[in-house]
């Protein structure tokens, strides 16, 4: 992200809001130190050379620091909430972004760095928001407003200033280069100390079967190792920084006490234009000076922002917007000429590949492993778009119709079912919300699984054996009312009494159903068998 990155304010309101909001809130605190210079300089002039009472200018003096604490709690409580309504609108923005661009991007992507962007690395977001954006601000509109005003009684001391002034970005824009690779190379680190934490918490229990478990501690020590450096490398770059820029604001302001001492001593300004020059030198740095230090509090935050615009910024596939989807219990479906390949790869999973499916039929996709079986389903239900080729219903191809509007005609039981946290009968009602306890225990009768409406099944069904969860799965798909059901290995984990039971309940439904098969017993249960790939690599 840059400074002030314009993607910020076009995709989050409340960016816009605040902006507006620190811009006044910056102006106000701006007058308020020139006034607060001036009063100062004037009491203690009028104290030291003339004997004057300044209790009228040390009330005026309390006034103006209450204004600025004032103003200091407001723009903390305006960071506060636009921080949180940004985040919470990007959170949004990434996940229905990222289910817009379908299963096949996801699988692309690391899942556990994902979701440690989506928590952990908005979160970072909240130093950006409630110190460096507003310190920004003020290296801005102070700076100016306090050379301004300086000029108005010591022209060399003003031009000494504007000067010097220029270092201090410039060290920073350096400066901020190395802080933006080392902020980098730390969230990288984060997201593979996620991602590889997750894959063993995952695994744990077939580590434990094969007694591997113990020998992973040293890899997760080796990625946290990775991780700490980063991190430590990171603070020593931002301590470093701080030190480089507060030694340069020293002695720019330094040149300026030189300077109006000697005037002084020569009688060219008066004590109260000294002072109240004196006074405002150092504010005219320390903003800026405050922006490099907040800059690296707020690296992270910066690090996860352009990680998330790279997200929203991965183009969607193009898709259609008409509503009137014909009816697949009374058409054909068809594939013409349909031809895939993944990003990355060389061979194609799907070439040239033709089918034609009638309502009411049951269909086998069967193939050699890696055939393009499960691409089919794929692009049938648009995760997927072809290089070549077209799906045909009715006439019109599928990719002029809305995604969501098309998907509903399908009911789909992927290799790996995922389940969510809770009851089986919440698993099974993601089909149908409002399916009764009945009709939700007669879809898992259906499906071969006899199981409690109240069992729980863990977070992605571990308290599930595979087949109990490829069972929950087919009822859900059961229990919609889509029209077609497309099924990946659908008996697999399943013993033959089960699998007669689930090729019956198949028949029963009088549904279309296309089913990827390797089981003799479903491949014989089908109207027609369909091979994908090279038949001579089919198993007999």
């Amino acid at each position: 992200m840059k400074p002030l990155d314009p993607r910020l304010l076009r995709r989050a309101k409340a960016a816009r809001s605040f902006l507006v909001a620190s811009v006044l809130i910056g102006i106000a605190s701006g007058a308020l130190i020139i006034v607060q210079a001036v009063l100062l300089a004037q009491g203690i002039a009028g104290a030291v050379l003339h004997g004057a009472d300044v209790t009228g200018v040390a009330w005026a003096l309390a006034a103006v620091v209450a204004g600025r604490a004032a103003l200091l709690w407001l723009q903390e409580v305006v960071a506060q909430r636009a921080a949180a309504a940004v985040k919470s609108t990007l959170r949004r923005q990434v996940l229905e972004h990222a289910l817009k661009l379908g299963p096949v991007w996801l699988s692309g992507e690391r899942s556990s760095a994902l979701t440690t962007l989506l928590t952990k690395g908005l979160d970072d977001l909240d130093p950006y928001f409630a110190r460096y954006l507003p310190q920004l601000v003020l290296a801005a509109t102070v700076p100016a407003g306090v050379v301004g005003w300086m000029a108005t009684g010591d022209l060399i001391a003003a031009g000494t200033v504007v000067v010097t002034l220029p270092l201090i970005p410039i060290f920073m824009a350096l400066i901020g280069w190395a802080t933006q690779a080392h902020s980098r190379r730390r969230q990288q680190a984060l997201g593979v100390l996620a991602h590889h934490f997750t894959d063993v918490v995952t695994g744990l229990p077939t580590l434990k079967l094969f007694g591997r478990a113990k020998a992973q501690e040293d890899a997760v020590r080796r990625v946290t190792d990775r991780h700490r450096v980063a991190s430590m490398s990171s603070l020593r770059v931002a301590f470093l920084s701080s030190f480089a820029l507060e030694l340069l604001a020293s002695i720019s302001v330094a040149l300026v006490a030189v300077g109006v001492g000697l005037r002084l001593i020569e009688g060219h300004l008066g004590l109260q234009t000294a002072l109240m020059v004196l006074i405002l030198a150092p504010e005219a740095y320390l903003p800026l000076r405050q922006v490099g230090m907040h800059f690296h509090a707020s690296a992270d935050g910066v690090a996860a922002g352009e990680e998330v615009f790279r997200v929203l910024e991965t183009p969607l596939p193009e898709r259609g917007e008409r509503t009137d989807v014909p009816d697949l219990r009374s058409h054909t479906l068809q594939l013409f000429d349909v031809s895939v390949r993944y990003p990355g790869r060389s061979e194609p999973a799907l070439e040239g590949f033709d089918l034609e499916v009638r309502p009411g039929e049951v269909v086998a996709l069967t193939g050699a492993s890696g055939a393009g079986k499960s691409t089919v389903l794929a692009v049938l239900l648009g995760f997927v778009v072809p290089e070549r080729g077209v799906v045909v219903v009715g006439g019109s191809a599928a990719d002029e119709f809305d995604p969501t509007v098309w998907r509903r005609q399908f009911a789909w039981v992927p290799q790996r079912p995922g389940l969510r946290m809770g009851t089986v009968a919440d698993n099974v009602r993601l089909g149908n919300p409002t399916a009764t306890d009945d009709a939700v225990r007669l879809a898992l009768l259906a499906a071969g699984a006899d199981l409690d409406l109240d069992k729980p099944v863990g977070e992605r069904g571990q308290l599930l054996s595979g087949g109990q969860q490829r069972r929950v799965a087919l009822a859900r798909a059961l229990i919609t009312e889509a029209p077609v059901l497309l099924l990946d290995e659908p008996t697999a984990g399943l013993d033959a009494d089960s699998e007669a039971t689930v090729i019956a309940t198949l028949r029963a439904t009088g549904r279309t159903v296309l089913l990827v098969a390797h089981r003799p017993a479903l491949i014989a249960a089908a109207d027609r068998t369909v091979v994908v790939g090279n038949q001579e690599l089919v198993p007999a």
